[in-house]
């Protein structure tokens, strides 16, 4: 698949898709195809369209399934393909007010020109982010972020009585 072809086939996903992600009251993030051996690999890639919370894995089987039939009855594909639906995920970036909005209640590790800030991010407002971290907030403007994530969180296990395992 050419690069032009490529871009045009993309485009044409994005159409057909995204109404069946919309119907599905969720956002497409992206979506990608590209050529594998004999056959294609469509990755579509959805999320909430806002506000902390995930995509239930119910959710995201239906919209995979929806999806499915639409990539099948618009045929835009030539051949076989492999379709990958999912989520954006923990690692992706965090680089517009939706995806800051999304990690609220996360620890989220921010790159300014100031230096690198970290903690919870607690809210957002139309101008930032409001992170806290050792009792403090710090207000952080969306323009001062250079670069910012969500930093996994490993809890020890606990049992029934909510006491930690010593496994």
């Amino acid at each position: 698949m050419g690069a032009a072809r490529s871009s045009e086939v993309t485009t044409r996903l994005r159409a057909a898709l995204e109404p069946v992600v919309a119907e599905a009251a969720l956002l497409l993030e992206d979506v990608t195809a590209s050529p594998a051996g004999r056959r294609s690999v469509v990755r579509v890639v959805v999320d909430l369209p806002d506000g902390p919370g995930g995509v239930d894995s119910d959710a995201l089987a239906e919209v995979s399934r929806r999806i499915s039939e639409v990539l099948d009855d618009v045929d835009l594909l030539q051949g076989a393909y492999t379709l990958e639906v999912s989520t954006p995920g923990i690692d992706r970036p965090l680089t517009d007010p939706r995806h800051f909005r999304r990690a609220t209640g996360r620890l989220v590790r921010c790159a300014t020109p100031a230096g690198p800030r970290a903690g919870r991010l607690v809210d957002t407002d139309a101008d930032g982010v409001w992170l806290e971290h050792d009792g403090a907030r710090e207000h952080i403007d969306y323009a001062g972020i250079t670069g910012a994530k969500v930093e996994p969180e490993l809890r020890p296990a606990r049992d029934e009585d909510g006491l930690e395992d010593e496994a």
